[in-house]
């Protein structure tokens, strides 16, 4: 389906149209083609991996190791990841990488909360509207000022990318909205899912600690197992046969990336999380024109910095089963609640 645009397209319509309200525009999520292309073309360059290690990496620790205090002082009795570490870092990052210098870790989490649930609003709830545009009102307030500075005074982030390609302002401030939708989520329960997952299968968990070598495998496995993106929608522009089926026009399809990723034709055994699994192509970050353009900073971010330097500054870690849990979601789906526990020093 990736593979072929002109059939399986973007551009949906009922969440399509959701979403162009939540973020006061279509963004480039929901479009195909070259006018997908002008609006991606803009960050492409700032989100290679050379591009992120120079210029964003020591800004990815730096974060992480603030945060790092906040949830080694709850304790090891009351720690929880997501809320003291890994929603927090996601938040930091965010901000760092979009170039919002007023903006705090909460107001990202607020709005992005706010945008996710105004884009899969199609029962036109108006609570979640108004929280939704409240969330456009604040960005836009933040946006009205950043984006005259950035077309005098560019810099690295996102925002100056976007403001600086040529596109119409509407454009620039759904796809600022979009990565706030969209790049906190993924990141956010990267930590947690790799946490859960090496606290399952403490065999794997000491391999990665005795050969450092390893985390991007761990990330990479992870993102696999547990898919924090499970689904996104697809619209078909014509009559076309799927695998045997034959669908109309305009059929809406849920692409079930958590299904795909534990493809038996595809995977060994897939059920199982499984470090040492031969290497093979997962749609953890989607994949063709489509593919997330963030899946570097992702990679670096939580798998190369933000994970590695949790278990280094917390020997014996490992999720605390005395206290409960907590999944949520679908199309962004992960761990909301997770209590953790170490050794005491």
């Amino acid at each position: 389906m990736e593979a072929d645009q002109d059939t399986y397209s973007a551009d949906v319509g009922g969440s399509g149209a959701t979403m162009a309200r939540a973020l006061g525009a279509k963004p480039m999520l929901r479009k195909d083609g070259p006018r997908h292309a002008v609006e991606r073309a803009p960050i492409t360059p700032g989100l290679r991996a050379k591009s992120i290690r120079a210029l964003w990496a020591p800004r990815f620790e730096h974060n992480a190791r603030v945060q790092l205090d906040v949830l080694r002082d709850h304790g090891p009795d009351r720690a929880e990841l997501n809320r003291d570490y890994a929603a927090p870092v996601a938040a930091r990052n965010l901000v760092d990488l979009l170039g919002l210098p007023e903006a705090t870790p909460d107001d990202v989490a607020r709005w992005s909360h706010a945008f996710i649930a105004g884009v899969g609003n199609l029962g036109h709830d108006p609570a979640i509207w108004a929280r939704c545009e409240d969330a456009r009102r604040e960005v836009d307030e933040h946006l009205d000022a950043l984006l005259p500075h950035l077309r005098r005074h560019p810099d690295a982030s996102m925002t100056s990318a976007l403001v600086n390609a040529d596109l119409p302002e509407s454009a620039v401030r759904a796809n600022v909205k979009l990565t706030i939708s969209g790049g906190l989520n993924e990141p956010q329960h990267m930590v947690t899912n790799i946490v859960w997952a090496l606290s399952r299968h403490p065999e794997q968990r000491d391999r990665v600690l005795a050969d450092p070598s390893l985390w991007s495998v761990v990330f990479d496995e992870a993102l696999r197992w547990l898919s924090p993106i499970g689904m996104y929608p697809r619209e078909t522009t014509r009559t076309t046969v799927l695998d045997g089926v034959e669908l109309p026009a305009g059929a809406v399809l849920g692409v079930v990336v958590g299904a795909a990723n534990r493809d038996p034709a595809v995977f060994d055994r897939p059920e199982r999380f499984d470090i040492a699994r031969s290497e093979r192509a997962h749609l953890g970050f989607g994949s063709g024109v489509h593919l997330c353009p963030g899946h570097w900073a992702a990679r670096i971010a939580i798998g190369e910095i933000a994970v590695p330097l949790l278990y280094a500054a917390l020997p014996g870690l490992r999720t605390d089963t005395r206290r409960d849990e907590a999944w949520f979601g679908w199309v962004f789906r992960g761990l909301t609640d997770l209590p953790v526990t170490w050794d005491p020093s």
